[in-house]
């Protein structure tokens, strides 16, 4: 029963926000939009708030649908581009 849950809320998850770290200059525009979603770190670049850590140092976080917009207003708020959003389905990216 437990994994059938996990499986619904996984496939909920409809985008895929992914962070440029390495690029990002620490205006923390980000983080001012959408405070639930991004902090910013010790070192004066922002992160996102439960993310999936890569080698490359990228980020990434899985949003449902309801999550999608205040992610957006983040991306379009970055004045470097270094917050991207996919669909997950379609392998689109949005921005």
């Amino acid at each position: 029963m437990a994994e059938e849950t996990q499986t619904v809320q996984e496939s909920a998850r409809k985008y895929r926000i992914e962070h440029d770290r390495p690029n990002c200059i620490g205006c923390a525009a980000c983080a001012a939009v959408a405070p639930d979603f991004w902090v910013m770190s010790e070192d004066g670049k922002s992160d996102i708030v439960g993310c999936r850590k890569r080698d490359d140092e990228w980020e990434e976080l899985d949003i449902e649908e309801k999550d999608y917009q205040v992610n957006r207003e983040s991306a379009d708020s970055c004045p470097v581009n270094v917050i991207h959003i996919k669909n997950k389905e379609t392998g689109e990216k949005i921005i």
